[in-house]
Protein backbone atom coordinates (compact mmCIF):
# COMPACT_ATOMS: atom_id res chain seq x y z
CA UNK A 1 0.00 0.00 0.00
CA UNK A 2 1.16 3.41 -0.87
CA UNK A 3 2.19 5.20 2.30
CA UNK A 4 1.34 9.36 2.29
CA UNK A 5 4.12 11.69 2.24
CA UNK A 6 4.39 14.36 5.09
CA UNK A 7 4.30 17.40 2.20
CA UNK A 8 0.44 15.55 1.76
CA UNK A 9 -0.63 16.55 4.80
CA UNK A 10 -2.47 19.53 3.37
CA UNK A 11 -4.12 18.05 0.42
CA UNK A 12 -5.77 15.21 3.10
CA UNK A 13 -6.77 17.66 5.52
CA UNK A 14 -8.65 19.69 2.81
CA UNK A 15 -9.75 16.88 1.31
CA UNK A 16 -11.45 15.08 4.37
CA UNK A 17 -13.14 18.89 5.04
CA UNK A 18 -14.15 18.81 1.80
CA UNK A 19 -16.48 15.86 1.89
CA UNK A 20 -17.93 16.75 4.46
CA UNK A 21 -16.27 15.73 7.93
CA UNK A 22 -15.38 17.96 10.50
CA UNK A 23 -11.64 16.57 10.66
CA UNK A 24 -9.87 17.67 14.24
CA UNK A 25 -6.76 16.61 16.54
CA UNK A 26 -7.77 15.92 20.14
CA UNK A 27 -5.34 17.16 22.37
CA UNK A 28 -1.41 16.24 20.95
CA UNK A 29 -2.30 12.30 20.62
CA UNK A 30 -4.62 11.94 18.29
CA UNK A 31 -7.30 13.32 15.94
CA UNK A 32 -10.86 12.16 14.70
CA UNK A 33 -12.39 12.71 11.42
CA UNK A 34 -15.43 13.83 12.19
CA UNK A 35 -18.89 12.45 14.49
CA UNK A 36 -19.99 9.72 13.02
CA UNK A 37 -22.96 10.96 10.70
CA UNK A 38 -20.45 13.06 8.79
CA UNK A 39 -18.87 9.63 8.47
CA UNK A 40 -21.98 7.94 7.39
CA UNK A 41 -22.61 10.69 5.12
CA UNK A 42 -18.59 10.58 3.55
CA UNK A 43 -18.43 7.41 3.62
CA UNK A 44 -17.75 6.83 0.22
CA UNK A 45 -15.65 10.76 -0.29
CA UNK A 46 -13.34 8.65 3.14
CA UNK A 47 -12.67 5.72 1.52
CA UNK A 48 -11.67 7.21 -1.99
CA UNK A 49 -9.24 9.85 -0.02
CA UNK A 50 -7.52 6.63 2.04
CA UNK A 51 -7.01 4.93 -1.47
CA UNK A 52 -5.30 8.37 -2.60
CA UNK A 53 -3.34 9.17 -0.07
CA UNK A 54 -2.62 5.95 1.15
CA UNK A 55 -1.04 4.85 5.07
CA UNK A 56 -1.09 7.45 7.56
CA UNK A 57 -0.55 5.82 10.34
CA UNK A 58 2.89 6.55 10.84
CA UNK A 59 2.41 10.86 10.33
CA UNK A 60 0.25 10.51 13.30
CA UNK A 61 2.22 13.28 15.34
CA UNK A 62 2.56 15.53 12.11
CA UNK A 63 -1.18 15.03 11.23
CA UNK A 64 -1.82 16.28 14.83
CA UNK A 65 0.50 18.88 14.46
CA UNK A 66 -1.02 20.32 11.24
CA UNK A 67 -4.31 20.38 12.72
CA UNK A 68 -3.34 22.29 15.72
CA UNK A 69 -1.62 24.99 13.77
CA UNK A 70 -4.74 25.44 11.56
CA UNK A 71 -6.51 25.99 14.62
CA UNK A 72 -8.48 21.86 14.19
CA UNK A 73 -7.84 20.70 17.58
CA UNK A 74 -9.94 20.46 20.95
CA UNK A 75 -8.03 19.74 24.63
CA UNK A 76 -9.62 16.79 26.48
CA UNK A 77 -11.44 18.34 29.52
CA UNK A 78 -11.55 21.78 27.43
CA UNK A 79 -14.96 23.95 28.56
CA UNK A 80 -15.31 24.26 24.18
CA UNK A 81 -17.54 22.14 23.03
CA UNK A 82 -16.13 21.86 19.47
CA UNK A 83 -12.27 23.06 17.98
CA UNK A 84 -14.18 26.31 16.61
CA UNK A 85 -14.78 27.33 20.52
CA UNK A 86 -11.10 27.23 20.91
CA UNK A 87 -10.36 30.96 20.91
CA UNK A 88 -13.33 31.74 22.53
CA UNK A 89 -12.16 30.02 25.73
CA UNK A 90 -8.74 31.75 25.83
Amino acid sequence: MRQMKASEIPAFIDQVIGAGCDICAIGHRGYVLGDLEEMVTAAEDIKRIGEEFGDRDFLLAEIVAYLRSIGRYIEPGSPASHWSENQKTQ
